[in-house]
């Protein structure tokens, strides 16, 4: 299958170009960056640097790559996100969200692509009672009830995915990444915070929080490709877990000091409403549609045994 790539030296990018091309695919991946489309012609792809941005090269590339299948992987997120800043620091990413979906949806919609795979995040759920496990048809986070500095984050979310549901593509909503090229790995950002104790729990870090390996996103995103209906799916392991469960265990694995606890009143100047929302309020997401739907499971099941034996 011919297969269009936008973001393909993201994270996910990274992981899923290798399987696509061991799969047989003809794959033209798209970068920012000339040095990183020479190392996608290296791996055996096609590359494209791209704005994304730009509709009229967009549509360009996509009608010289002629593909059957589109995949978006196409995000701008900084290094280290700090939440205190999210609106500043998610500025590219909100508009590639936006704005962006509709420029590549409507570049495969003219060359006749037959799929359309795109990312979304299992961490924008609305509320539900104490102990909610979402499933696909839960709400998501209004931009009217979420925190101020997330509420246009949450309207590019909701753009995106009612953009590409009404095309009749397939939504991968991934949970937080960890392993290789992650914030959650050994020399990602996450971690460094830990190692110098600048990631605490906040109140009783009661906040749920479901993962997702990012070879196993990937994974995902192949079984996406291959079939399964046009709809939503969150791609996440089998464990959500507690903030106060999962932190201190990273911290162990790292050889991290024990995350500091830090009452959530003093943590709201140092985190921000959605930082100290994620640390106490957050729940987490089922699989069991992907499974059901997509015939995908994760290798890692849960994010214990991830941790130890694949954070890179």
């Amino acid at each position: 299958m011919r297969v269009f790539l936008a973001g393909a030296t993201g994270a996910i990018g990274r992981q899923l170009l290798p399987m696509l091309l061991a799969g047989g695919h003809e794959v033209t991946g798209s970068t920012r960056s000339p040095e990183r489309a020479e190392q996608l012609r290296a791996a055996g792809a096609g590359a494209v640097v791209l704005d994304a941005l730009d509709e009229s090269a967009v549509a360009a590339a996509v009608r010289d790559a002629a593909p059957e299948a589109v995949i978006h992987q196409l995000t701008a997120l900084p290094q280290r996100i700090d939440p205190r800043r999210i609106k500043r620091d998610f500025a590219l990413n909100d508009r590639l969200r936006g704005e962006g979906t509709r420029i590549l949806l409507e570049a495969a919609h003219s060359t006749g692509a037959r799929r359309f795979v795109a990312q979304s995040i299992a961490f924008a759920y609305a509320p539900g009672p104490p102990g909610t496990i979402h499933g696909e048809s839960d709400p998501l986070l209004s931009p009217e009830d979420a925190p101020r500095s997330f509420r246009r984050s949450a309207g590019a979310i909701a753009e995106l995915e009612r953009r590409v549901g009404d095309a009749g593509g397939l939504v991968l909503r991934y949970g937080y990444f960890y392993g290789p090229g992650s914030a959650i790995s050994t020399s990602g950002s996450l971690g460094e915070d830990l190692g110098r104790r600048r990631m605490p729990v906040v109140g009783g870090g009661t906040g749920v929080w479901s993962f997702i390996h990012i070879h196993d996103a990937a994974r995902a995103t192949l079984a996406a490709l291959a079939g399964g209906p046009g709809g939503i799916y969150n791609i996440v392991d089998d464990e959500p877990a507690p903030v106060a469960a999962w932190l201190p265990a990273l911290a162990s694995v790292l050889g991290a000091p024990p995350p500091m606890r830090i009452p959530a009143l003093l943590a709201r100047p140092l985190a921000g409403a959605y930082g100290v929302a994620s640390m106490t309020r957050a729940q987490g997401a089922s699989n069991a549609k992907a499974r059901r739907e997509l015939g995908w499971a994760p290798e890692y099941p849960s994010w214990r045994r991830g941790f130890a034996e694949a954070l890179g």
